[in-house]
């Protein structure tokens, strides 16, 4: 089975969402992942993350914030991605194995539900693509640019 962390400064936001929407993807695909978050710090997840992800039917109301130490084998994924720049300068070095992913998004954290719901739809088409990518064999997307506003989660 294919393991995937999503990597994030606090796992409060983005990463949150991104392993929702991973975990989606999957399933819909019949693709068998095994997809974590983390944070390089641990704080709450946030409320905004749970509605706007429960509005595409995807429950984050268990999910809790948590470190790579939180997690069974830390050091044993397929592939990382980092999902805001500041965990992608702090993330850690990984076994040759595992392929090292940045797909930064802005941090919706104090904006308007509309912002939430933005970063949530662009996530998706992210993960959506990733997902579709392994199903199919094919190469994963490359690691995108710096989007503004992606330092922290």
């Amino acid at each position: 089975m294919t393991r995937v962390l999503i990597l994030c400064t606090h796992n409060s936001a983005r990463s949150q969402m991104g392993e929702g929407l991973l975990r989606r993807a999957a399933q819909r695909l019949e693709l068998p992942l095994e997809v974590h978050s983390a944070g390089t710090e641990a704080t709450l997840v946030k409320d905004g993350a749970k509605q706007v992800m429960a509005e595409l039917g995807v429950d984050l109301s268990r999910h809790t914030s948590k470190t790579l130490h939180d997690l069974p084998d830390p050091q044993d994924f397929d592939y990382v991605i980092t999902v805001c720049d500041s965990a992608n300068d702090a993330c850690p070095v990984y076994p040759g194995h595992t392929e090292r992913l940045h797909y930064p998004f802005r941090d919706p954290s104090g904006g308007s539900l509309e912002l939430w719901r933005e970063v949530r739809d662009q996530m998706d088409r992210q993960f959506t693509a990733f997902a579709g990518a392994l199903a199919a064999g094919q190469a994963v997307p490359p690691s995108s640019d710096q989007t503004p506003g992606t330092r922290a989660d």
